[in-house]
């Protein structure tokens, strides 16, 4: 049976490639693509919204891995419940509205994306990680305790690492939703791939479009994939088996 699925799954996987490649011909994509004078402008957009991703997300985890921490602690998990009120206003907020509040501020360009998408991203990482280690089991931590680790030691080898899959799964969440809504970051004047895209909705060029929705898609599934192979190099493998 595992074998005829999996037949069936290269079967459907070569004629969507067939039907995509046909759709990238007759649509003009293959042709824009191939066009020399494009390159320069086409990689310019890319490494726009690769360097939004990238900014915003760091900011973004040290922020939401910082705040999940300090919340489990035993003198701040009183406030737990207020902090992450107001951490998820940034995904209560619809994201196109967070752009235009930023810009308000900040003007435009790629520095108030990096912001919005920074509150953007928050509420996943900041969730998870005061989730996971409010579920690592408490005689692991007493046992800790009775060995005579202090509470710094603690955290790192023993809550963290426990807590690292759900945490994990936080960041890729923020991921995902960040590389797709760096698309909108083009309605600020931060570019990436919003231009290819929005400008191909104005125009009615709909190569110009695919040009621009299908890297933003391409990014989004290595992404998810590296958070993948980071689960199998932070997670150790009893972790992975028992999720």
């Amino acid at each position: 049976m595992k074998l005829f699925f999996g037949n069936v799954y290269r079967l459907f996987l070569i004629i969507a490639l067939l039907a995509a490649g046909i759709m990238a011909e007759r649509t003009g994509l293959v042709h824009y693509l191939s066009d020399p004078y494009e390159y320069p402008y086409i990689l310019s957009r890319i490494w726009e919204h690769i360097y939004i991703v990238v900014n915003s997300m760091s900011i973004a985890t040290v922020i939401g891995i910082a705040a999940g921490i300090l919340l489990t602690r035993s003198r701040f998990k009183r406030y737990a419940g207020i902090v992450m009120y107001v951490i998820s206003l940034g995904q209560t907020i619809p994201s196109l509205a967070v752009l235009a509040l930023a810009m308000s501020f900040l003007g435009i360009g790629s520095g108030p994306a990096v912001f919005a998408l920074t509150i953007y991203s928050i509420l996943p990482i900041a969730r998870n990680t005061l989730a996971g280690i409010t579920n690592v089991p408490p005689h692991m931590i007493d046992a800790a305790r009775g060995m005579g680790m202090p509470p710094g030691r603690i955290l790192l080898e023993i809550e963290i690492p426990n807590a690292m899959k759900i945490m994990l799964t936080g960041f890729r969440i923020a991921l995902v939703i960040n590389i797709g809504t760096v698309a909108l970051a083009y309605l600020i004047g931060a570019g990436g791939m919003g231009d290819l895209i929005f400008t191909g909705i104005e125009v009615m060029m709909t190569h110009k479009l695919l040009a621009g929705a299908i890297p933003v898609t391409i990014m989004a599934l290595v992404a998810d994939s590296f958070c993948g192979l980071l689960e199998v190099l932070l997670v150790s493998k009893g972790l992975r088996l028992n999720g």
